[in-house]
């Protein structure tokens, strides 16, 4: 039997439009689950296959494996697709049960709108839910993965042998270990049992910023001697799945939470950052990986780690410590948009830390409708004002195209001038003071059906990769803009990216003019829209990146290292963690989207999904 005749013709998407869809009164929040399945499908003409699995913002313990088509997905499953794998790693397999996750919706920009309107506008009157208890009794025998019980791979013992990064590295821009690989494509990089390793510093204190959490899981990567020290949460959760959060917690006394206030609709904390306090002093750590297992298993993920900070002097000044790109007040900046006392003492040991060897800008959105000055402080002005004062003029610019690289992709309107070839165009192509405004090539770098199918993880590598279909009809001159994820130089054309890095390359893809890594994907929700005639901005949700320019690095231009990822520390060259140039899609790539239609009743193995 062909693939088709198994799965179907597969189109994927995630959750509705952010802009279009208001919250119905008395509706409840995201965690408010409902049971639905999905429906895989070629374009509109062709025949769904219909398909069920669990969601990503539910706990750990409920993930799943669906309907027949999944469960053929799963079988074939058992031995996936590999390439270039260890020898220590073929076929080995976990005999109980894996504690980490497994498929997660993990980065949906409209989660809570989406599911808000999804949930009590447009479904069907039905029947009540099981009770509780049964649906509790259903969870706790689910298996943590869609893949299956056994699906996780041992990783061999030097998989997680720490890697300290390189004194002289230029970028400290970071890849993370993809399980199966060669280890010629995981030298360098690193997992997160290496960024909490004792090699970094002796750690007293953590903040973690993020998205999806498994907190059993998150406490595991602690080395045994940092198990126990105090960590804070912070979170967008409300309701329902705020509620599941702090019961993940309840074993571990030495996690709080904070949680971040979401005033705007169909905004989420999407912010992905560490604070590490160390006795040694104080670090930060910007990435794209949730705190669930399958974040750090075989998805492309990217991270920005500073230098270790020392602890400034006693009687410094306030002003002391900062960096030239201004790094230190950034920061301070943003952690107080929070409006949260359980910052405070974060704030004031950041104050008192020296953080000047910073070389990258930061770049982030926090939720608001800002005017006047106020407008450039977040979301994509932020970026823009960055680009005009520091990067420079190019000549023939008009040719330098902006590249695009995300998981996620929200509602940009009927057309492209709407959002996408406006105002968030003029922000990509802005160089300098030029008082050019030119209109260079956009590629958009998005995996096709065929990426995931071929992917590591299989079909359920697209559960990371949200694009609704309701999205995705109504803006079919997007898909113009698209071209395949390719990663042949790291080894990592098979795993799918749920990084998402920005840039302006030149037309022979040899120099840079710069580079954003952020948790941002390609939607308003996350970079901000313009309102009242260009007068006001208005940004949903949290997000924070570093971007790189050459001025920083006493550079005109980055030039692109060609070695296959990571560089070699003696390389002037950025490690763009992507092939160039793009390759285009052919005519029979269809982008991945999500079709979600709802459901009554679980299916025969009590499975239900809950789009995230």
């Amino acid at each position: 039997m062909s693939l088709d005749s198994h799965h179907g013709k597969w189109t994927i998407s995630s959750s509705d439009d952010e802009d279009e869809l208001l919250p119905p009164s008395g509706t409840t929040g995201a965690s408010s689950r409902q049971t639905a399945e999905i429906s895989h499908s070629s374009p509109p003409s062709a025949s769904p296959v219909t398909l069920k699995a669990e969601a990503a913002r539910t706990p750990v313990s409920s993930r799943s494996v669906g309907s027949e088509a999944r469960r053929t997905a799963t079988k074939n499953q058992i031995n996936p697709v590999r390439y270039k794998t260890s020898p220590s790693l073929a076929g080995k397999r976990k005999n109980e049960v894996s504690e980490g996750t497994g498929w997660a919706l993990s980065d949906s920009d409209e989660d809570d709108g989406a599911v808000k309107q999804n949930n009590q506008a447009n479904l069907p009157k039905r029947a009540p839910l099981k009770p509780e208890t049964k649906k509790l009794k259903a969870e706790s025998e689910r298996p943590p993965s869609p893949h299956g019980r056994q699906y996780y791979i041992d990783e061999s013992e030097d998989f997680f042998e720490s890697c300290t990064p390189r004194l002289d590295d230029t970028y400290r821009f970071y890849l993370n270990k993809v399980t199966g690989l060669d280890r010629e494509y995981n030298s360098g990089a690193l997992h997160i049992r290496d960024l909490l390793s004792p090699l970094f510093g002796t750690l007293k204190e953590s903040v973690q910023f993020n998205y999806c959490f498994d907190i059993a899981w998150m406490v595991k990567q602690f080395p045994p001697e940092f198990r126990d020290r105090p960590v804070l949460i912070i979170h967008g959760d409300k309701r329902e799945a705020k509620a599941r959060l702090l019961q993940q917690a309840q074993p571990f006394p030495h996690v709080r939470f904070c949680q971040a206030k979401l005033d705007i609709a169909f905004g989420t904390h999407h912010t992905k950052m560490m604070l590490l306090w160390y006795e040694e002093g104080f670090r930060v750590i910007i990435l794209t990986s949730n705190l669930i297992r399958a974040d750090w298993y075989q998805k492309t993920q990217g991270m920005w780690m500073s230098p270790l900070f020392p602890r400034l002097p006693e009687g410094s000044r306030p002003s002391a410590g900062e960096s030239p790109t201004f790094f230190k007040r950034d920061l301070l900046e943003y952690l107080a948009s929070y409006r949260a006392p359980e910052l405070e003492e974060w704030i004031q040991r950041i104050k008192e830390h020296d953080l000047s060897e910073t070389r990258v800008y930061l770049v982030a959105s926090t939720p608001g409708r800002y005017v006047g000055p106020d407008m450039e402080r977040w979301g994509h002005l932020r970026l823009r004002k960055l680009l005009h004062e520091h990067t420079n003029p190019i000549p023939g610019e008009e040719r330098w195209p902006v590249i695009g690289q995300f998981s996620s992709i929200g509602s940009m309107g009927a057309d492209k001038t709407k959002w996408l070839a406006g105002e968030f165009q003029r922000t990509l192509t802005t160089l300098g003071k030029s008082s050019l405004h030119p209109s260079p090539p956009i590629h958009l770098l998005y995996p096709s059906v065929e990426d995931v199918r071929l992917s590591l993880e299989g079909f359920p590598a697209g559960g990371s990769l949200p694009y609704s279909i309701q999205t995705a009809q109504k803006q079919l001159w997007l898909h113009s803009y698209f071209h395949r994820w390719k990663a042949d130089r790291s080894g990592r054309s098979h795993a799918m990216p749920h990084i998402k890095t920005y840039m302006r390359v030149s037309p022979d893809f040899t120099q840079l003019a710069w580079f954003l890594i952020t948790s941002a994907n390609l939607s308003k929700a996350a970079w901000g829209a313009l309102e009242k005639n260009n007068s006001q901005v208005m940004v949903r949700s949290y997000e924070l990146g570093v971007l790189y320019v050459p001025s920083a690095f006493d550079m005109k231009t980055f030039p692109i290292d060609e070695t296959p990822f990571p560089v070699s520390s003696s390389t002037s060259g950025f490690p763009v963690p992507f092939d160039l140039p793009p390759t285009s899609y052919s005519p029979k790539d269809q982008p991945w989207i999500w079709n979600i239609s709802y459901s009554q009743e679980p299916d025969t193995h009590g499975n239900i999904w809950v789009p995230s």
